[in-house]
């Protein structure tokens, strides 16, 4: 039996970018999920585009209330991963360590997850390689979920996939 909270989930999460991804842990307490691209560009430049155009590349359909021009990251130990449309505001994540163009991790629930109780860490590492810059992002949740995660790791996964994707297609794209 499926938990109803997932139901849904699973109508929303069914199409993938070009990230390549896996669940490369599971528990009965979470879950390790890791995607990885690479694009063409610097790690300076893929920095800047992550932290400074997030609303450009981020898929729309995976904000609070759908629509572009409402995402920043201040990227800044206590910075936020923030949504605001007129008076209504959510946190998606805090902002918990920087290390310009190489490292950025945050912590908190995305999407759903946030409603869920669930908790994590997500990286988004740079690093330099001999067609440009590999763009990793691992997420590390953990809670309670009366389900389990067998199920819904995949679908972090597909998620994170979109969203890295995203990035990698808006880099891509400016050249």
């Amino acid at each position: 039996m499926r938990p109803k909270k997932l139901i849904p989930l699973m109508f929303l999460f069914n199409a993938v970018g070009n990230a390549n991804g896996e669940v490369s842990f599971l528990a009965e307490t979470g879950f390790i999920v890791t995607n990885k691209i690479t694009v063409q560009s610097t790690r300076e430049d893929a920095w800047k585009v992550f932290s400074k155009q997030v609303d450009d590349w981020w898929p729309s359909d995976h904000t609070w209330w759908g629509k572009a021009g409402t995402l920043t990251i201040d990227t800044h130990a206590g910075g936020c991963f923030c949504e605001k449309m007129g008076n209504k505001s959510a946190e998606h994540m805090r902002v918990t360590f920087v290390e310009p163009n190489a490292l950025l991790r945050m912590s908190g629930g995305l999407g759903p997850l946030q409603g869920m109780g669930m908790y994590g860490a997500l990286d988004w590492a740079f690093a330099d390689t001999e067609q440009g810059t590999e763009v990793t992002l691992t997420y590390k949740v953990n809670g309670i979920n009366p389900g389990g995660f067998k199920e819904l790791a995949p679908i972090v996964d597909r998620v994170q996939a979109i969203q890295l994707s995203g990035l990698g297609q808006f880099i891509e794209s400016r050249k």
